[in-house]
């Protein structure tokens, strides 16, 4: 009878493991970004990308047997809202960690409820600089902000050497007024002081601005060879329309999202040789971009994504999500911290492989040698550049020191 007793309680336990992961109590992953609004085409990629993770990973069995569930909130790019949205995610859905974060005005107004509840949150998309140093040493004994998308410094260091680099010495810079056009203005401005350049012109502009006549003129009549612009898609596209107005032809980089749908749709043909910094092109060169691409396009019943960097890094943060979980054997904060800051084993996402991707003292996964520059080319974007289109299968290993 014992015996037997024995041999139930071991078939039961047996059938127990082998219940599929969703029968186990779920991961809980917090899935903020403005989902609705002008910035919507970026948090909406960014959100379907880390959904398709999601369900890739819970198809595989989960992490450590459990599913992970995506608890998603919808920020409207209003810091306010992101405040609240993060309380509530801590408080009320009790999140084990946090994906998002497109403005970097609402990064900064709610990550430090994360920081507060050791919970790590991940900025997939978010680029002022300031981010990921919010909370560093020796201020905070730790800091539980992580980034995998090419932050400002980086980014206008990028702008100013492909300017430069064309020729161009007579520099306009345009920006919009929200922290994050602001901080990457000033970004731009103190990587041209260290190549003894001062711009022409630097002039300010609103969300939601329609006429950037006023700007553009300063720009011109100052001389301006290139424009350097910071700001997202919809005023982006105003600048490029505007100097088809004026009927003025001069290079216009951009910060990346120039490559938002929203540019590509009100820019229309007057955005074609707009250049920017991308992590990620939509191209299927890689078998892995290959199926996310083919998945996402299916799964979504479109044939691009709107803002197809968002997309990838919010799928890639999932993956790193799920190893750094994985790695620390269970939900702890700390421990997914920890284990973020020394990851073991390689993640293979869509913008790259990710191969020690942070450490305690740098928690930016993207460094500059991993950026190309795309440009817009009749409603897509592609390579500005051959040698990057050559080696689009190449996979771009992060940088030792990137700060």
């Amino acid at each position: 009878m014992v015996f037997a007793g024995r041999a139930v309680a071991a078939a039961l336990l047996l059938s127990v493991a082998m219940l599929p992961a969703q029968a186990a109590d779920p991961i809980k992953i917090g899935l903020s970004g403005p989902f609705t609004g002008g910035s919507s085409s970026m948090g909406v990629s960014m959100r379907d990308g880390a959904k398709l993770a999601a369900a890739e990973i819970n198809k595989a069995g989960g992490v450590l047997g459990r599913p992970i569930q995506l608890v998603e909130r919808d920020d409207e790019a209003k810091n306010e809202v992101g405040a609240q949205v993060a309380q509530e995610l801590i408080n009320k859905e009790k999140v084990v960690a946090s994906v998002g974060f497109i403005n970097t005005g609402v990064a900064l107004a709610a990550q430090r409820f994360y920081q507060e509840a050791e919970i790590p949150v991940f900025n997939n998309v978010a680029t002022g600089t300031i981010i990921t140093n919010q909370f560093k040493e020796p201020d905070y004994d730790a800091n539980y902000v992580f980034r995998n998308s090419a932050y400002d410094v980086l980014q206008a260091g990028l702008m100013v050497d492909e300017a430069l680099a064309q020729g161009h010495k007579k520099i306009a810079v345009l920006a919009d007024s929200t922290n994050y056009g602001q901080l990457g203005r000033e970004d731009i401005e103190k990587y041209l002081a260290t190549k003894n350049v001062k711009p022409v012109a630097v002039e300010k502009f609103n969300i939601k601005d329609v006429d950037m006549t006023a700007q553009l003129l300063k720009a011109q009549q100052a001389g301006a060879e290139v424009i350097l612009a910071y700001g997202i898609g919809p005023e982006l596209a105003q600048i490029t329309n505007g100097m088809a107005k004026l009927g003025w032809k001069v290079p216009m980089i951009t910060s990346w999202p120039s490559s938002m749908q929203s540019f590509i749709d009100i820019a229309g043909a007057n955005g074609n040789g707009v250049i920017m910094p991308q992590t990620f092109i939509e191209d299927q060169t890689l078998p892995k971009r290959k199926a996310f691409l083919e998945n996402y396009y299916k799964t979504y019943g479109v044939t691009k994504i709107p803002t197809p960097v968002a997309g990838a890094q919010g799928y890639d943060s999932i993956y790193l999500l799920a190893a750094a979980i994985k790695q620390a054997g269970g939900t702890d904060g700390v421990k997914i911290r920890t284990a973020l800051e020394n990851l073991n084993e390689k993640v293979e996402g869509v913008v790259t492989t990710y191969d020690k991707p942070f450490t305690a003292k740098d928690h930016n996964a993207i460094s500059r040698n991993m950026v190309v520059f795309g440009k817009v080319q009749d409603g897509k974007i592609v390579y500005a550049k051959d040698e990057d289109a050559k080696n689009a299968g190449v996979v771009r290993v992060k940088e030792k020191s990137s700060n």
